[in-house]
């Protein structure tokens, strides 16, 4: 197996497992399922976030993997990275306990080695290119 292969094995194995679940929780905000309700009312939030929220999650979701416009596929990193960043502090500011803070941390890992694998691969594109 080449490297640039490898990469893109390790670049889909990275990317794959967190967009779903970011994909599936955004379904889950459209559909209004009571355990996002009640949690984003715990938060302190009113319940109106989780259709926002759940949009935004799948056009992210669809930008990585389709992937064919890149601004808008660095927007979407960004933009899961705002949430997660925002769901990790709002975890701490309402007092919740340190698994519930740390979780979209985790998975912000995951984002950003994504990103890290995503934009080397596409150097190593972009100077074959040239």
């Amino acid at each position: 197996m080449t490297s640039k292969k490898k990469a893109k094995w390790i670049y889909w194995a990275v990317t794959a497992p967190f967009v779903v679940t970011m994909m599936l929780a955004g379904l889950t905000y459209l559909a209004g399922a009571s355990f996002n309700i009640q949690g984003i009312k715990h938060l302190g939030y009113p319940a109106y976030p989780c259709k926002i929220l759940g949009t935004a999650k799948l056009l992210g979701g669809t930008a990585i993997l389709y992937g064919r416009f890149r601004t808008l596929k660095e927007w979407a990193y960004a933009g899961y990275t705002f949430n997660l960043l925002g769901a990790s502090a709002s975890h701490a500011f309402s007092g919740d306990t340190f698994g519930k803070i740390i979780t979209p941390v985790i998975v912000l890992g995951f984002v950003l080695a994504s990103y890290r694998l995503w934009k080397n691969a596409l150097d190593v594109d972009v100077n074959e290119r040239v």
